[in-house]
């Protein structure tokens, strides 16, 4: 296929978030009697809208979460958002490459992807190109948001591939049509790979597959 617009999820793929938001909502929701690992973590809940985030965490602790808990994790992760994140490695090279056509893509509300991005570096690459969940209302497993994203941009989903690091995300992309390439990370390969992706590893490697 030739490829004429790449479409980027945002965390764990642009910027590198993943480890600072499940920390904190591990730690936050440790305080309610939930325990899972970090790995468990970014599997389950990667790519995935927040409030099924917590409606996992309660049907496993038994009970209703506070009703300050979202706004809580907003703040505290908003927080260290701000001092902590980083562009993916590779990331910023990988786009001086491009002559095609990108976006962003993702289930988080707009101002966190353009605090993220910012904090990264990479606001000014993305400048009317981000596209979020919100905006349309439908999040990943669904593929509305990627759908959206292909005709905002003005493309057909045949000219399109879509970046993802999430089982949800994969899941997403290729019931919308698209061809996923999965960032492989350690903890993702298998579900990624199991739910149609072909697999990454840097962005080089992808530079490389892509014949950028």
């Amino acid at each position: 296929m030739e490829v004429k617009c790449i479409i980027f999820d945002c965390d764990g793929v642009l910027v590198d978030t993943e480890k600072i938001g499940n920390r904190i909502m591990l730690e936050m929701a440790a305080e309610y009697g939930f325990k899972m690992k970090l790995e468990e973590a970014y599997r389950d809940f990667n790519g995935r809208k927040l409030k099924e985030c917590f409606l996992y965490i309660e049907n496993a602790i038994g009970k209703k979460l506070p009703d300050t808990f979202e706004a809580d994790y907003r703040q505290k992760s908003f927080e260290a958002f701000k001092t902590q994140v980083k562009p993916m490695e590779g990331i910023v090279e990988f786009l001086n490459k491009l002559k095609i056509s990108y976006c962003v893509a993702s289930s988080g509300p707009v101002d966190k992807i353009r605090l993220n991005l910012e904090v990264a570096g990479l606001l000014d690459k993305f400048e009317s190109k981000i596209f979020s969940s919100y905006q349309i209302n439908s999040w990943k497993p669904d593929p509305e948001i990627f759908l959206h994203a292909a005709k905002e941009m003005g493309f057909e989903v045949k000219d399109c591939i879509v970046i993802e690091d999430s089982k949800a995300g994969v899941i997403s992309g290729i019931k919308g049509g698209f061809k996923v390439y999965g960032f492989a990370n350690g903890y993702n390969n298998e579900d990624l790979e199991k739910e149609g992706a072909e697999l990454f590893h840097s962005y080089e490697e992808l530079s490389k597959a892509l014949q950028l």
